[in-house]
């Protein structure tokens, strides 16, 4: 799997929430290059377990959709004398 990255856009959007989060919950100034810092520590060593279970979720997503296709076609067959 490659790193994850981000834009320069969602950088600065997620830095900007960085700085906020530790100012409004921890009542800490965290400057910009401890917030990239931290943006990257967390993309490097927590990201590929969010990644992961995003592709997870969708997988299950997809299956129950797919399991639904599968009982619709069933019900457009004709009734013949050949069983499977």
């Amino acid at each position: 799997m490659q790193q994850i990255e981000f834009s320069k856009e969602e950088q600065e959007l997620l830095i900007d929430k960085i700085k906020k989060y530790f100012d409004k919950e921890l009542d800490q100034e965290i400057g910009q290059f401890d917030a990239e810092f931290l943006l990257s520590f967390f993309s490097k060593e927590v990201g590929s377990y969010f990644y992961n279970r995003g592709l997870f979720d969708a997988q299950a997503i997809l299956e129950g959709r797919m399991d639904s296709i599968t009982q619709a076609i069933y019900e457009l067959e004709i009734p013949t004398a050949f069983v499977k």
